[in-house]
């Protein structure tokens, strides 16, 4: 699986074709593109057997560069152009992340499913909104959560739980360390009321996992950090987070994120993820192996009663958007569920209300 190393805004996986409809079956289309995991989702989107057919975002520098990777794609010349198409299934989008809850509201009130970038909100009245729009409409709004629906090893972890390698999970513990690059990012991914803060924003993927891993459906923020340690020039940028959550079953997280990843790690960010079981635990490297010259990500460690042994999982694929394509088409619930989506997101609100703020 490729992907750019150097730098999480522009990280875009591409994997190999495994179309689970024909061409023109499942339709879908973009819009604002804030967010350079646009080109991430799409990529998925396609090689499972979705078709392109419309881009749009007020930026014509945006639409340039995304009409060069994918040159079949139709220029829309307004918003509304997308969502009165009567072809497209689905919209997705990288809006700006205050603005995704929004848009969401008019992709749905437009009669088609929404697939955003993660974070999916920045306050609870927008998750509360989306949660009444979809009640009304019945449409999706599913979210990009990439650092594990986007991840073979994640994908791999999930397999080798659900055939009981490790017996029960009782713990998750995560790690999402990125290459800040301030220079190259815009103005509004240092406004807090625009970005949401760390916990809401990189801390969503982390908390989505742990649900997913550990099988919990309800879970509380017991106790959230976040600071500012070496940013002075950006007053709101939250540059650490962690954050500790019970589920309801008794299960245990514990994350931490961070922009502080130095420039001698050749790609953007030392993801890892442990997971304990009652019986085994399996530790995710998911896009290095540090001091090794081991190339790329993907990197599975397993040690349970029997073995402790080392797996790669490129070429396991992620089956995520294929399922979610399905689930588009037959009104189920495969990929994941509307409860999931939203209690994550619900969860990285509350982190971040509940912050300590420690600098």
């Amino acid at each position: 699986m490729k992907v750019d190393a150097s730098n999480g805004m522009t990280y875009a996986p591409k994997g190999k074709p495994a179309p689970v409809v024909k061409p023109g079956e499942f339709i879908f289309s973009a819009a604002h593109l804030d967010h350079g995991h646009i080109y991430g989702m799409t990529n998925a989107l396609m090689e499972a057997g979705g078709t392109l057919k419309y881009v749009y975002d007020p930026d014509p520098n945006k639409v340039a560069n995304f009409v060069k990777t994918y040159p079949q794609v139709q220029v829309a010349l307004t918003e509304e152009q997308v969502l009165a198409d009567k072809d497209t299934h689905m919209i997705c989008g990288a809006h700006i992340t205050s603005e995704r809850g929004p848009f969401g509201l008019r992709v749905m009130g437009a009669g088609k499913d929404y697939f955003t970038d993660k974070a999916p909100f920045t306050t609870m009245a927008q998750l509360n909104a989306a949660k009444e729009m979809v009640k009304a409409t019945g449409r999706k709004y599913m979210v990009y959560y990439g650092e594990r629906i986007h991840c073979q090893a994640a994908t791999l972890a999930g397999q080798m739980i659900a055939a009981g390698e490790i017996g029960q999970v009782v713990h998750v513990e995560g790690f999402g360390p990125h290459r800040l690059m301030a220079h190259a990012r815009p103005a509004w991914f240092f406004e807090k009321e625009k970005y949401g803060g760390i916990l809401c924003d990189i801390g969503s993927h982390q908390i989505e996992q742990y649900m997913f891993f550990s099988g919990e459906e309800e879970a509380e923020v017991t106790y959230s950090r976040i600071a500012n340690y070496a940013n002075p020039d950006h007053p709101e940028l939250d540059d650490f987070g962690d954050c500790n959550i019970v589920g309801e079953k008794g299960t245990t997280n514990y994350f931490r994120v961070d922009w502080f990843t130095p420039d001698g790690l050749r790609t953007w960010g030392d993801g890892r993820t442990l997971i304990i079981g009652t019986k085994g635990f399996i530790e995710l490297r998911k896009y290095v192996n540090i001091a090794t010259e081991m190339e790329g990500g993907d990197h599975v460690f397993l040690v349970n009663g029997t073995q402790e042994k080392y797996y790669n999982a490129d070429g396991i694929g992620c089956p995520f958007f294929g399922e979610l394509i399905l689930d588009c088409l037959n009104r189920t619930e495969i990929a994941m569920t509307q409860h999931h989506a939203f209690k994550a997101a619900e969860l990285c609100l509350s982190a971040q209300e509940k912050a300590i703020v420690l600098k």
